[in-house]
């Protein structure tokens, strides 16, 4: 990107109260402590911490220019000694006040997309299966365009305008994941994003504890709708209990896009899918099928990356790249050669076992998702889930972690040991043993896994180090803030070292 401090102020509605006008812009950050080269420096006030305490870091660092919205003009910048390495160094800093930082991210941001980013972007949202779902959507487009896509997890009401700011020039299309935690946030990240279509996964339950019903949590996503152009695709997931049921005057009903047509898209297994998969069989573990497109053609697919849930992204995928003149059957040569995305569903090998990596974060149904693909992947040994806490399900979140474990249960899944960590995952445990009253007695036939329970990670660690064998499989699936990507980590240069053949 390349835009001056005065078109950074005027478009982002602020005033510049000192440094060169034509100072030029080249990224925006957020962490004071890593400059790409002439960033503009964006102080978000949060919760804990309020990030002006790091102008003189971030102007020290290679900064070009700031926001703030704690000085009124030029006297007021020179005597903040948040700034003062920053002087005695002789650096002048290039500041613009505005009202609020944020806001005014998102205003330049929205500015950057009017005026710089004139290809068409795909915007996937949904409750879960965001960023895989994204890399899908762009490995398919891949097939015959050149893709730009969200780095890392950049979707939220910071994260969107930098992404829609760092997009490729060079690029054809663009995918774009956006994330909701709040009211509201959604509407204002669409607004800046302006998403020439999108893609919604499913309707979950997280971060119910700040939307408290999913009825609620449906309503937010659809408001990617306030920042798409009339006639674009919104594409569907048609298995998903409460978007299968939408249509345009249902949505307008909301009170969202109204007034605006919408062009639904279903995928899924569902009879009534427009992109329906049919003849779903396992070859080697991995997931063959047919997808029907809605001109009644046939397209023969095959993927690297296991579950339903993969089957349907995949769908999803082919249907977004189908919308931008992508051939069905070239977007899912694409997708064969997808292998997915680290931490999220990733299968690894090292001392002969089977690692699957789908630590990153943890709702009940991509838990449920994730104790399926361990269920169904192919090992010589004994198949082991180890699973923790999932946060933020508000008051429900004792049943939710039940639910998880009723459905090992109810579904029979060959898994031979569970281990737990973290004190909700207990009634995980109450729901895969029939505790608490839940569940029936399974079918004759079927053996309940071990379960083993872990207050600490370094037990955790230990214990895994201890029991897992060559010809296992392991499945790592918890919230992102219990840790277990570093215990994954530790255990993976532990069994590249070999220490299973240690073992006597």
């Amino acid at each position: 990107m390349e835009l001056t401090a005065w078109q950074a102020a005027e478009a982002a509605g602020g005033r510049l109260i000192i440094g060169e006008k034509d100072r030029l812009i080249h990224h925006v950050s957020l962490n004071s402590g890593k400059m790409q080269g002439e960033d503009l420096f964006v102080p978000i006030i949060g919760e804990r911490v309020d990030a002006h305490r790091f102008l003189g870091s971030a102007f020290e660092n290679g900064a070009a220019c700031a926001f703030t919205s704690e000085h009124e003009d030029e006297a007021s910048v020179l005597r903040d000694p948040a700034l003062a390495g920053a002087l005695e160094k002789g650096l002048v800093p290039c500041l613009i006040a505005v009202d609020n930082t944020r806001d005014a991210l998102q205003r330049l941001g929205r500015w950057y997309r009017e005026t710089r980013v004139h290809i068409p972007l795909i915007g996937v949202t949904g409750s879960v299966g965001k960023t895989t779902t994204r890399e899908m959507v762009a490995c398919a487009l891949s097939a015959e365009r050149r893709v730009y896509a969200t780095k890392g997890n950049s979707n939220s009401q910071v994260g969107v305008p930098i992404t829609v700011m760092e997009t490729d020039p060079e690029a054809q299309i663009g995918v774009i994941e956006l994330g909701m935690s709040e009211f509201g946030e959604m509407s204002r990240i669409a607004r800046v994003a302006e998403v020439n279509a999108g893609v919604m996964t499913n309707i979950g339950v997280s971060h119910i504890n700040q939307l408290k019903t999913q009825e609620n949590i449906l309503k937010e996503k659809l408001h990617i709708l306030d920042g798409m152009p009339e006639e674009s695709p919104l594409i569907l997931n048609g298995d998903d209990p409460l978007l299968a049921g939408l249509t345009e005057e249902g949505i307008h009903q909301l009170g969202i896009a109204e007034g605006k047509h919408i062009r639904i898209i279903f995928y899924g297994f569902s009879e009534r899918a427009d992109w329906r998969i049919t003849g779903l069989r396992l070859e080697e573990g991995y997931p063959a099928f047919l997808l029907r497109d809605p001109r009644g053609g046939e397209i023969a697919c095959r993927l690297q990356v296991s579950g339903d849930h993969m089957v349907r992204n995949a769908a999803a995928a082919i249907a977004a790249a189908d919308c931008f003149g992508v051939a069905p059957e070239a977007a899912a040569r694409a997708l064969s050669g997808f292998t997915g995305v680290g931490g999220r569903g990733q299968k690894l090998s090292a001392g002969g076992i089977t690692w699957i990596d789908d630590s990153y974060n943890a709702a009940p149904d991509s838990m449920k998702a994730g104790l399926s693909v361990l269920g169904d992947q192919p090992a010589a040994g004994r198949r082991v889930a180890v699973l923790a806490d999932m946060l933020e399900l508000g008051e429900q979140e004792a049943e939710y972690h039940r639910q998880v474990g009723l459905f090992l249960r109810e579904k029979r899944l060959p898994i031979d040991m569970v281990f737990l960590y973290g004190p909700l995952s207990r009634f995980i445990a109450e729901g895969i043993s029939g505790k608490a009253g839940t569940g029936s007695a399974p079918e004759a036939g079927w053996q309940m896994p071990e379960i083993c329970l872990f207050e600490t990670k370094e037990d955790l660690a230990e214990a895994l180090s201890n029991t897992l064998k060559p010809g296992d499989a392991v499945l790592f699936k918890g919230s992102n803030s219990m840790g277990l990507t570093p215990v994954l980590k530790q255990l993976l240069e532990k069994a590249e070292a070999g220490f299973p053949e240690k073992r006597g």
